[in-house]
């Protein structure tokens, strides 16, 4: 209401009804966070169990890149190809959580454990409490991606800690077709078909591999799981944020990288440690920010260590996660 109104109110009767439709207000808020949540949750549902073809584009900061996918469920669980378009040649055979990437140029397989927030699939964790950091609302206007109409969701971030999002659901399949990142009213960066076909109108050839990779090298990109905690490390987290995944890897000079994924079921936050000589021998080691498209860099020295916090989330948030981070070094076992 207008200030002018506020003052006319002298009436306790009509400052009641105020209070009443103040209160119907956030009830009917509460309510359409609750029908876009359970709306992007079936976007999820779909992205596991909904056959689909067809061909998807991500831009960022000028820069697209297309892919062409093909999603089929079977006997076996989820079968997928993605084949990249643009640049270098690429395709990412995927067997239920089993990945399968190849290299042509190098004739190379590599074969590691896939992640399952891949467009069109969008959550990652745990997403109970992702209405205490987010603001959920549709959009009463239906929109139009790749020639299907689709619901509108509109996420907005509670703290500048995050960005916020904007996602289209296909009314008929539930599938996410569209997603966009945004800062304010900036987008940051966008994913979306152009060309989608679902249902009994895809082909199983499209999960067939244009290379005959059967003599190619592969190699198993061997992980472990860790606890970082009981390694010593207290790794800042934003509030609303919990491990996903806790990993060690192998880089080419042989020493080893803890990956750590951090999500609030939406934003994913990826940090890197490994040791302050590795990294300066691989590659020139700043401290301070940096950006590749979307993603932003925060880069900083614990002691003998270089922690590197990425992700599409304002740089001020990385920063915080890596400065903040903290490592004791554990005491040694005692032997009996």
């Amino acid at each position: 209401m207008k200030a002018g109104v506020f003052r006319l109110l002298a009436c306790a009767t009509v400052i009641a009804c105020g209070f009443f439709g103040a209160e119907a207000a956030a009830q009917t808020s509460s309510g359409q966070a609750e029908q876009a949540i359970a709306l992007l949750k079936k976007a999820q549902e779909a992205a596991r169990k909904t056959d689909y073809a067809g061909v998807f584009s991500y831009q960022d900061d000028g820069t697209m890149q297309s892919s062409r996918v093909t999603h089929l469920v079977d006997g076996t669980g989820e079968r997928e190809r993605l084949e990249v378009l643009d640049g270098r040649p690429r395709e990412f055979i995927r067997h239920n959580e089993t990945l399968h990437c190849l290299i042509p140029d190098k004739e190379l397989v590599l074969v590691e454990q896939a992640r399952t927030d891949r467009f069109p699939g969008l959550f990652l964790g745990d997403t109970g409490h992702i209405v205490n950091h987010y603001h959920f609302s549709l959009e009463p206007e239906s929109s139009r991606v790749a020639g299907r109409e689709c619901q509108v969701v509109d996420v907005h971030p509670r703290s500048p800690d995050r960005y916020g999002y904007r996602f289209c659901v296909d009314r008929e399949t539930k599938l996410l077709v569209k997603a966009q990142t945004l800062d304010g009213d900036a987008l940051v960066d966008e994913i979306a078909f152009t060309l989608l076909q679902v249902g009994e109108s895809v082909s199983p050839e499209g999960l067939k591999s244009q290379w005959n990779f059967s003599d190619w090298k592969q190699v198993r990109v061997p992980v472990q799981q860790i606890d970082v905690g009981a390694l010593g490390w207290r790794v800042h987290s934003p509030a609303g944020f919990q491990f996903a995944n806790q990993i060690s890897r192998p880089m080419k000079s042989g020493q080893s990288v803890k990956h750590l994924v951090l999500s609030d079921g939406l934003a994913v936050i990826s940090v890197f440690i490994e040791s302050y000589d590795g990294a300066r021998a691989s590659r020139n080691v700043t401290k301070g920010a940096a950006r590749n498209g979307a993603i932003n860099v925060y880069g900083t020295r614990i002691g003998d260590f270089w922690v590197t916090a990425l992700g599409a989330v304002p740089v001020k948030t990385l920063q915080a996660v890596a400065e903040q981070t903290q490592y004791v070094a554990p005491a040694p076992a005692q032997s009996r």
